[in-house]
């Protein structure tokens, strides 16, 4: 921790290169730069020949890179990894029971979605605090299953998928927007996996990406569920599935821009090692906040168990008295306090916990992040949470 002099917490001397720790939109690549994009296509049609060719390419690259299997298809949707995620459920639940696991804050709106919206009779909501997963064993073979493969604003992850059966019978349904391309998906036990441009590659938000099996594809042209189903979420036509939505053709207008912005990152993560250097990278800034972390006396990970930490929303608690004493209203001030000083500094942006998480952080270390930046931030969270604890107790005795 930083020493104190007559009362005041030392600055730490040297400051992150980049402040920018969101998660989610995330911060871009390293060596982004807008002058860089092929920005030939901006103002045309996305269904002219090449513009539609570049929206394929985005495509058949983005498969490359996760290794989606060959007999998987993959689109582009809107309404980012939130609008991919409805698109699936409203299209394809309700054929049998559903299991939905729940433990954070967007695993949760798809279980109310699924009980409040979409009505289904035949449903099994388990659901654990923030910090734990639920019993992932519950996972009937015979019924669909709902999760988040890690989430984001819990800093919870699924460490393995050995809780799903091979043969089983119903399909799997695995939001993935903050682990595709920061973690090991095992598509054999999986059916329908979404994520969205801006989490672990930096992109620009808006557009969210489908990824289906050979069961989704199947459960799609095979059942037609009774409910009205939106422009957006149509993915078949006269029964088959529309196979040129998954060939660049896609459902409404995208944004060129944004396009190019995903393909720098594309270009980025190919020329860096793929797949494995992404996760790498995430997994090399877990392990700065793990050390830090070890070390002090007044913060500590969210999740308790080490096994289902994210590598990428890492999410923290302060376990200070001091701290825990307080009520959650005094406990949020604290750490809107903490976090305004670390803006202000231009240290780090954006790091305070998801509004519906426990008091804490929440700092991004997805693939674009660098360690470096990480452990020069290590110090001034010490500086910061020092600096309010000094002036809190400064109020007390006056």
């Amino acid at each position: 921790m930083n020493t104190q002099t007559n009362g005041l917490c030392v600055k730490p001397a040297v400051r992150p290169k980049d402040a920018r720790f969101s998660s989610g939109p995330c911060k871009k690549h390293p060596g982004w730069d807008l002058t860089n994009f092929n920005l030939n296509n901006l103002g045309r049609s996305h269904r002219a020949a090449i513009p539609k060719s570049r929206l394929a390419e985005a495509i058949n690259r983005s498969a490359e890179l996760l290794g989606l299997p060959e007999d998987w298809q993959l689109a582009i949707v809107p309404a980012s990894d939130t609008g991919a995620f409805e698109l699936a459920l409203w299209s394809m639940l309700g054929q049998r029971g559903v299991d939905v696991f729940v433990w954070e804050s967007f695993s949760s709106d798809w279980a109310n979605d699924i009980q409040a919206q979409l009505k289904l009779d035949d449903l099994n909501i388990y659901q654990s605090d923030y910090g734990d997963l639920p019993d992932l064993s519950l996972a009937k073979p015979d019924r669909d299953t709902v999760f988040v493969h890690n989430g984001t604003t819990s800093g919870v992850r699924v460490p393995h998928m050995n809780w799903i059966s091979p043969s089983r019978e119903g399909i799997v349904f695995c939001d993935a927007t903050s682990a595709a391309f920061a973690m090991d998906l095992e598509y054999e036990k999986l059916d329908v996996v979404t994520w969205s441009w801006q989490k672990v590659l930096g992109s620009e938000g808006g557009f969210g990406m489908l990824a289906l099996s050979p069961s989704a594809i199947e459960r799609l042209e095979n059942y037609k569920p009774e409910r009205p189903l939106p422009k957006i979420f149509r993915l078949t036509k006269k029964g088959k599935v529309d196979d040129a939505i998954f060939k660049g053709a896609t459902i409404n207008t995208p944004s060129m821009l944004a396009l190019e912005d995903l393909h720098s990152a594309l270009d980025w993560a190919n020329s860096i090692g793929g797949l494995s250097a992404l996760i790498k990278r995430c997994d090399d800034n877990f392990e700065v906040l793990n050390q830090w972390v070890s070390r002090s006396d007044w913060i500590a990970w969210l999740p308790d168990d080490p096994e289902v930490r994210s590598t990428t929303s890492m999410c923290l608690k302060i376990v200070a008295e001091t701290f825990t004493s307080l009520s959650i209203e005094d406990q949020q001030k604290a750490i809107k306090t903490m976090c305004k000083s670390l803006e202000q500094e231009g240290v780090a942006f954006d790091i305070e916990a998801y509004r519906s998480a426990p008091p804490g952080f929440r700092i991004w270390g997805g693939a674009t992040i660098e360690a470096d930046d990480l452990k020069k931030l290590m110090p001034w969270l010490d500086w910061a949470y020092q600096s309010w604890l000094s002036a809190d107790s400064a109020k007390e005795i006056a």
